[in-house]
């Protein structure tokens, strides 16, 4: 559980372990791309989503507090999330995952910002004090900066303007 909840141990990486958590996600989430796409990225965004939650369920029961610092595979979660758009439109382009680098950068600074800044109800999840809390911030933080880079590629590639 403790080597699934740190991703491997990325968790215990000083400083910012959300970070290097976060920064860990990116190298994972595209050999998953490269290996099936956008699909089995969402599958195993899923997946680890459930797992995460379950091994969170499991080492808080065990006295390790509400949300251990090293704990980063809900930045795991909530970062491939940040990167479906990216991943998605990939495939519907058909073009090589690194053409679109903009989105990678823009994907993990803007959930690196929300996962640290909490706006809204990303905050509010965040005090329910409880392992679905610990993931489902990260969730909201992801699809909040897998929104934002999507308008962002929009007003980029003038489709906003």
């Amino acid at each position: 559980m403790r080597w699934l909840a740190s991703v491997g141990g990325v968790g215990y990486l000083r400083p910012a372990p959300g970070t290097w958590g976060s920064l860990a996600a990116l190298p994972l989430a595209y050999g998953v791309h490269m290996i099936g796409g956008f699909w089995l990225l969402l599958v195993l965004t899923i997946a680890a989503f459930g797992l995460g939650w379950l091994a969170v369920i499991k080492l808080t029961a065990d006295g390790h507090g509400e949300d251990p610092s090293w704990v980063v595979v809900d930045e795991l979660v909530g970062q491939w999330i940040a990167l479906f758009p990216i991943s998605y439109g990939a495939i519907l382009m058909s073009v090589d995952l690194w053409q679109l680098w903009p989105g990678w950068i823009a994907g993990f600074v803007l959930f690196r910002l929300f996962d640290i800044w909490k706006p809204w109800i990303i905050g509010a999840v965040d005090r329910m004090g409880s392992p679905l809390g610990v993931m489902l911030d990260d969730v909201l933080a992801g699809i909040l900066a897998a929104m934002i880079t999507v308008v962002l590629a929009g007003i980029s590639h003038g489709m906003l303007m």
